[in-house]
């Protein structure tokens, strides 16, 4: 029983999603414009930079800083800390939230969040194989990594989920929660990163400002901030399940 009122839950989000992005398509196209070509020439100048002349001057000196106070618990705890801004990591929170978002019908807040997260996937690997800017190669890092570094995916991924978050929690008492415990755990992440010598702090900072940049921005279009949050008993606003009147103007247009 259980699994078929999941499964048309799961069928009635995907229409419902399906009209929303149809509807908003030009705006979401507007976006990746307007936002995240700017960061991205910013990105372009930044490589240039360090093509030339070594990096940002402020780089290397903060990742030997952070290395001196290397410690055998610090690695530790540097290691397995890292895994919780890693894409499986991320990947099963948002799984959850999701599947909450799903069962009280709050489904443009659940589109909201599965924008912002493939979204900011999609920016941080096509940024990195345009980029392809090497890791800093200063001292042997205790989890090394393979790819490219410009911008850091942990910092994106866990900056992307806060921010996402903080959005579909404001106005409560929870937004301060997810706020506080949020910025606590971006930064643990992005410790982690440059503790292990796999990313430079320019990485950090680059990957932190498109995430919120996207995060907003999306926000700003699908606008789950219309609505408040319900408990799982009551029954979501009207505008969770009903696209707004816009919304469906847009969709007649095409």
């Amino acid at each position: 029983m259980f699994n078929t009122d999941l499964g048309k839950l799961i069928k009635s989000f995907l229409d419902f999603s399906k009209k929303l992005l149809v509807a908003r398509w030009r705006s979401l196209l507007l976006l990746l414009i307007g936002v995240y070509l700017p960061l991205q020439i910013f990105g372009l100048l930044a490589v240039e930079v360090w093509k030339n002349k070594g990096g940002f001057p402020w780089d290397v000196p903060i990742l030997v800083a952070i290395h001196s106070t290397a410690r055998a618990q610090l690695d530790m705890l540097a290691v397995t800390l890292t895994q919780f801004g890693s894409g499986r990591a991320v990947f099963v929170f948002v799984a959850v939230i999701g599947l909450v978002l799903l069962i009280q019908k709050r489904w443009r807040s659940l589109t909201y969040l599965l924008t912002s997260m493939v979204g900011s996937a999609i920016i941080n690997r096509t940024a990195k194989e345009f980029m392809h800017r090497v890791r800093p190669h200063i001292w042997e890092s205790l989890a090394p990594e393979l790819d490219f570094s410009f911008p850091s995916g942990h910092s994106m991924m866990s900056m992307t989920l806060v921010a996402t978050l903080v959005i579909l929690t404001w106005g409560s008492i929870w937004c301060w929660v997810v706020l506080i415990t949020g910025s606590l755990y971006v930064l643990a992440i992005a410790w982690t990163r440059l503790y292990l010598g796999v990313h430079f702090p320019s990485d950090i900072l680059a990957g932190w400002m498109v995430s919120i940049a996207w995060a907003i921005g999306v926000s700003l279009i699908i606008r789950p901030h219309l609505t408040k949050l319900t408990s799982v008993s009551e029954t979501p606003p009207a505008e969770e399940t009903t696209l707004l009147p816009e919304e469906t103007q847009l969709i007649g247009e095409d």
